[in-house]
C-alpha cells in the first residue's frame, strides 16, 4: 500500500448532540489520523471531518468512525434539512501529495467492503469508486432514508450488502453508506438576506449543472430555523474548471437584483486551494496563477516524494 497521503471527509447525520460528534473525532484520533477539520451544524442536522494520513491509517480511521456512527446515530429520530440516507451518509476518499485517483479507488473499495462484510450496513459507490465511474449521490439519496428503508427501488440496489441480509431495504437505524472516490471538492453555502426562500431556489436551480448552469455544480437553497437565515448550499465538483469567484458572482448579482444581498460565504472543510488562487487572481489580474505554482502545494509534494525515496532506499 502507498506511503503518500490520502484524505476522507466523511459526512455524519448528526448535528445537535456534541457527545456523539466528540466520540466520532476521538476514534479517528485513536486510529491515528491528523484531523484537520471538523463541523457540526443543528439545522443540517450533520457532521462533517476531514482527515488525512497514509491510506493504511485513513482507511483504518475511517471505519473506527464508522463504528460509532452505527452505534450511536438512529436515522428513525433524524430530522434535519439536508438530503441524507445513512448514519454515515457519504465516505469520499480524495487522494493527495504522492497518490492517484485509482490509489483512492482501492481505498474506498475496501473499506466499502469492510462496511458491509464487518460493520453490517449496506454501501453504493459513488464518483470514480463506481463501477462504472461516475455515479452521482443526487441519484443514490434521491427520497432519503425513509425511501430505502422499506425497500430498495428497482433502480437503486446497493453494490454490496451484508451476509445473510434480511430487511427489505436498508439497515433500520444506520440506513446505507455512499463511499466514493473524488477529486478536491468545494462544499460551500452562501448564505442571502433580503429574499425569500422561493427567490433562492429559483437562483439555485439556475446555476446548477442540471439547470443548464455551471458544469459539476450542484445546488439547493434551504431555509434554516435555527438561524432565521436562507442559505445557497453547493458542491463544486472541481473547481480547477469551474471558478468559485464567477458562481459567486452569479449568485451575488441575481440577489441583488431581486433586492437583496449576500452576508456570507461559509466553506465546509478546508479551503481548496483554487478557492483563494482565483479570487485573489481576478482581484489583483495576477498572471499565470495556476494551481501547480502554489507554494503549499508544492513543498508538500516534494516532502512526500523525499520521503517515499527514502523509506525505498531502506
Amino acid at each position: 500500500m502507498s506511503s503518500g497521503i490520502l484524505e476522507a471527509v466523511p459526512n455524519f447525520s448528526e448535528g445537535r448532540d456534541r457527545a456523539v460528534v466528540d466520540a466520532i473525532l476521538d476514534a479517528i484520533r485513536s486510529a491515528g489520523a491528523e484531523i484537520l477539520d471538523w463541523s457540526a451544524d443543528a439545522d443540517h442536522h450533520r457532521s462533517v471531518v476531514t482527515f488525512v494520513g497514509t491510506p493504511a491509517v485513513v482507511e483504518r480511521a475511517a471505519l473506527a468512525a464508522a463504528r460509532v456512527a452505527y452505534e450511536r446515530i438512529d436515522l428513525r429520530r433524524h430530522q434535519g434539512v439536508h438530503p441524507r440516507i445513512g448514519a454515515l451518509d457519504v465516505l469520499p476518499f480524495i487522494p493527495m501529495a504522492g497518490l492517484s485517483m485509482a490509489d483512492a479507488r482501492e481505498s474506498a473499495r475496501r473499506v466499502g467492503r469492510a462496511i458491509a462484510e464487518e460493520l453490517g450496513v449496506p454501501v453504493y459507490f459513488y464518483g470514480e469508486a463506481s463501477e462504472p465511474p461516475g455515479r452521482r449521490l443526487a441519484d443514490l439519496r434521491r427520497g432519503g432514508f425513509e425511501t430505502l428503508a422499506g425497500g430498495w427501488p428497482a433502480d437503486r440496489r446497493p453494490d454490496l450488502l451484508p451476509r445473510g441480509w434480511e430487511h427489505p431495504g436498508a439497515h433500520p437505524t444506520a440506513g446505507a453508506t455512499c463511499v466514493g472516490a473524488r477529486p478536491v471538492l468545494l462544499a460551500w453555502n452562501v448564505f442571502v438576506d433580503g429574499i425569500t426562500h422561493a427567490d433562492a431556489a429559483r437562483i439555485a436551480s439556475r446555476i446548477r449543472q442540471a439547470g443548464g448552469g455551471f458544469p459539476g455544480l450542484r445546488a439547493l437553497a434551504l431555509e434554516l430555523p435555527t438561524r432565521g437565515a436562507v442559505q445557497i448550499s453547493m458542491n463544486l465538483e472541481d473547481a480547477s474548471v469551474v471558478s468559485p469567484l464567477e458562481v459567486f458572482e452569479a449568485i451575488e448579482s441575481q440577489v441583488e437584483d431581486l433586492g437583496g444581498h449576500v452576508v456570507e460565504t461559509e466553506v465546509i472543510g478546508m479551503l481548496p486551494d483554487e478557492l483563494l488562487l482565483s479570487a485573489a487572481a481576478s482581484r489583483l489580474k495576477l498572471a499565470e496563477a495556476a494551481p501547480g505554482r502554489m507554494l503549499t502545494r508544492r513543498v508538500l509534494e516534494y516532502v512526500v516524494t523525499r520521503a517515499s525515496d527514502e523509506i525505498e532506499e531502506r
